[in-house]
């Protein structure tokens, strides 16, 4: 019983030490008046768009197109999403919009 405690204990300290590291890093390694360094603002104007376009993959690969629902609630889903962003620019709004109207599809509309 005492060496699962030892162990957690090591566990949750490494995790702590982690967090920490990865917290205050940046501002270690870029300090403030300091210019950053070009990689980084590519990497800060690339990177988010990257990673959406790597979700949307993701979220959209096991797609059956020959089989009901034909992927008709990712559509609609995308399409809301879309329009709300374009209509009102608020990621936060069409991304939550387009959830909720996603899971009311599969769990309702094309059960």
């Amino acid at each position: 019983m005492n060496d699962n405690i030892a162990v957690y204990s090591l566990i949750a300290l490494v995790m702590v030490l982690a967090t920490v590291i990865t917290r205050f890093l940046p501002f270690l390694l870029f300090p403030a008046g300091k210019e950053t360094p070009k990689y980084i603002l590519y990497l800060g104007r690339t990177l988010p768009y990257a990673t959406i376009g790597l979700l949307v993959v993701y979220c959209l690969r096991g797609l059956q197109f020959l089989s009901y629902p034909h992927g008709l609630p990712e559509l609609i889903s995308i399409c809301t999403i879309t329009g709300l962003h374009l209509w009102k620019g608020n990621s936060l709004l069409s991304i939550g919009a387009g959830t909720i109207l996603y899971m009311v599809l599969i769990q309702g509309v094309f059960r």
